[in-house]
């Protein structure tokens, strides 16, 4: 059965590769159909096969103790497997993937050949970074995903976009940096013979480093990766990025990419270093309440529809935060829950926002107004991202939330309370949003062009459809994501730490 799944679980990850390596080898005979074809084949793919497990693993939790489907090719490419972490971080990446490919078939882009084999370099990328269990090809993954954002921003992104994608590089790079050197300490001071994340995770089990040692590699990581995921106050990179970036990009990156920190921190640094956890775990829960409050405060100011869904994201990445700061089941549990539905959310926001603006020619809300008369598919698909983002009951987010929350309670009835004003915040935002571009009637200015706005074509509802779907389904049956998350918090090199 094993070998089947490594069969599936490959495919998915070297299909978006394959494409790229398709395009270059025969690029003056590859036309710019061919290349959208053989982009949205690859995700289609990487999405089926993400599917395909998590289908199996819904109902057979208890194959996924560690490791589902561990590769059988030949050693000098790298093993893939999935656990109850990664396995829905695949899946993200999978129907983000397919959306986001879905999404760019159907725009305007100079150069397409250009453009997909980016995509399906960063997609491959994101596929790969979840699958790997060897910590030096997940970091390497990260980077095969994180540079085509960069170049893509150079050469497609909208108005700013080439000095966006400056100021992300050199956030990103830096966190990257310092993310490499609390990776490599944790393998020198494991003494594990090799980078494969099992093998640190035993050596830990059986050797726990010091808490000194702990809290050094811990802060190392915690600010690496926490700029990665735009932790404050190292968060100014993200709005400017996901506002300019070319829309598949954006929401590949904001929906996907973005998790990369959070599931490391979760997939080792949490199962590795225990103590060093708890030391940062206070200042960890203020950061994260920054996200939330200031961040959110900071959101409910914007005026450019692209920019608040862009800060929005920044926001909710408290969320995340919080629930790894409590260091228990629950709380991390739910932290993975809300990874999951806030990139479906936020991907579908970022497409859908991108439709708002192509179509009425403006980026500020106020010049717009009464848009579902023209257009209720729309408008019902943008009210189903904004209340899954308000984490309302029915949509995988509700559950995220409301685990962390619960679980936020018993670890600091203060930061509960404090944190819980982000939900109002997020509800003004979101609801005043939705209000001020589909409510009411339309702008002076943008009044005499009212008639001409068209709703979404059949090729546009099918991305956001794929994603509401997922955010449904999941909102009705959680426990199809957290039979596998209770299977990782099972597994003994897990239980044998400090998390409660």
């Amino acid at each position: 059965m094993h070998d089947i799944f490594g069969i599936i679980l490959n495919a998915g990850v070297y299909a978006p590769f394959v494409a790229a390596i398709i395009m270059v080898a025969f690029w003056q005979f590859i036309s710019n159909g061919l290349a959208k074809f053989l982009s949205v084949l690859s995700a289609l793919i990487l999405a089926t096969s993400g599917v395909v497990i998590w289908a199996f693993a819904s109902v057979n939790d208890s194959m996924l103790q560690y490791l589902l489907a561990e590769s059988s090719v030949d050693s000098i490419l790298p093993a893939f497997a999935l656990n109850g972490v990664s396995l829905p971080m695949y899946l993200l990446a999978g129907l983000v993937g397919l959306a986001a490919t879905l999404q760019a078939s159907n725009a305007k882009i100079k150069n397409v050949k250009l453009f997909y084999f980016l995509l399906m370099i960063m997609l491959g990328g994101l596929a790969g970074a979840f699958a790997s269990v060897n910590v030096v090809w997940i970091y390497a993954f990260h980077e095969f995903a994180l540079v085509p954002t960069f170049i893509a921003m150079v050469l497609w992104g909208s108005a700013g976009g080439r000095l966006a994608a400056m100021q992300m590089a050199i956030y990103l790079t830096i966190g990257a940096l310092v993310s490499l050197i609390g990776i490599i300490a944790i393998y020198s001071q494991s003494g594990a013979e090799s980078f494969g994340l099992r093998e640190i995770l035993i050596a830990v089990s059986s050797a726990p480093l010091s808490a000194q040692w702990q809290y050094v590699i811990f802060g190392l990581l915690l600010f690496g990766l926490g700029t990665l995921v735009s932790l404050f106050p190292f968060y100014s990179w993200a709005p400017r990025t996901y506002a300019t970036a070319p829309t598949a990009f954006a929401m590949l990156h904001a929906g996907v990419l973005k998790k990369f920190g959070l599931y490391l921190l979760i997939q080792l640094a949490l199962v590795a270093l225990p103590l060093g956890v708890s030391a940062w775990s206070q200042t960890m829960a203020v950061l994260a309440l920054v996200n939330i409050v200031f961040i959110g405060l900071v959101t409910m100011a914007q005026r450019d529809l692209k920019m608040m869904v862009s800060y929005s994201s920044v926001a909710h990445m408290g969320v995340c935060f919080l629930g790894i700061a409590t260091m228990s089941i629950l709380g991390v549990g739910a932290s993975i829950i809300f990874m999951f539905g806030h990139g479906l959310s936020v991907a579908l926001m970022l497409m859908l926002s991108t439709a708002v603006v192509n179509r009425t020619g403006e980026w500020e809300m106020k010049k717009m107004g009464g848009l579902y008369k023209q257009t209720p598919v729309l408008a019902s698909f943008f009210l189903a991202g904004t209340f899954a983002s308000l984490g309302l009951p029915c949509f995988a987010n509700f559950w995220g939330e409301l685990g962390v929350f619960v679980a936020l309670w018993d670890f600091s009835p203060v930061v509960c309370a404090i944190a819980a004003t982000g939900i109002i915040i997020s509800a003004i935002y979101g609801l005043r949003a939705f209000a001020a571009v589909f409510m009411g009637e339309p702008s002076e200015t943008f009044a005499p062009r009212f008639s001409e706005v068209a709703d979404l074509t059949l090729k546009e509802k099918i991305p956001a459809l794929i994603l509401v779907v997922a955010l449904v389904f999941v909102g009705f049956y959680p426990k199809s994501i957290t039979a596998d998350i209770n299977s990782f918090f099972n597994a003994p090199s897990v239980q044998s730490t400090q998390t409660k």
